[in-house]
């Protein structure tokens, strides 16, 4: 009996865990954001078969900033690629400062908004530091995720992969 007991704990253990790592792995996050323009949007509105880019930055992160310096002048390259930026920061006013800082706004295939207190995606990606970047291909797949800015040659090869 004792045998058992132990077989179908190491079970569930080995479940509880397998759920935990395939989570990150099987497709985009369900985020439920509230964009700039206080529009609420899911995973529903993006565009099939289409790459997506998700960034989660928060507006006065130091590194995030520098990776909008360095991505900036790459944008234009990257119409075919949706991106989602997410942040928990609640004030939508920082959001639309980062916003127009960048001049986002003028990019159509860039979504920016804020999960607020859900911390639905942060969790998803068991984010420790921003901005963490997540590259999925044209069927929704993970294919390369960063947790630290990359290298801007770096990131842009893995675009082209997808």
């Amino acid at each position: 009996m004792k045998k058992i007991y132990l077989f179908l704990c190491l079970l569930i253990a080995a479940g509880c865990t397998q759920a935990q790592t395939l989570g990150a792995n099987t497709g985009i996050p369900p985020y439920h954001i509230l964009t700039t323009d206080s529009v609420y949007v899911t995973p529903a509105n993006l565009k099939k078969n289409k790459p997506v880019m998700v960034i989660y930055f928060q507006p006065d992160c130091g590194h995030c900033q520098h990776l909008m310096y360095d991505l900036k002048p790459q944008l234009k390259n990257l119409q075919d690629v949706q991106i989602v930026m997410i942040t928990f920061v609640t004030q939508i006013k920082a959001i639309q400062v980062f916003q127009r800082d960048f001049d986002l706004a003028k990019y159509h295939n860039i979504i920016i908004g804020t999960e607020g207190y859900t911390y639905l995606v942060q969790k998803y990606y068991q984010i420790k530091n921003t901005p963490y970047i997540a590259i999925y291909n044209r069927n929704g797949k993970l294919s390369q995720a960063y947790p630290m800015v990359p290298k801007i040659p770096v990131l842009m090869a893995a675009l082209k992969k997808v």
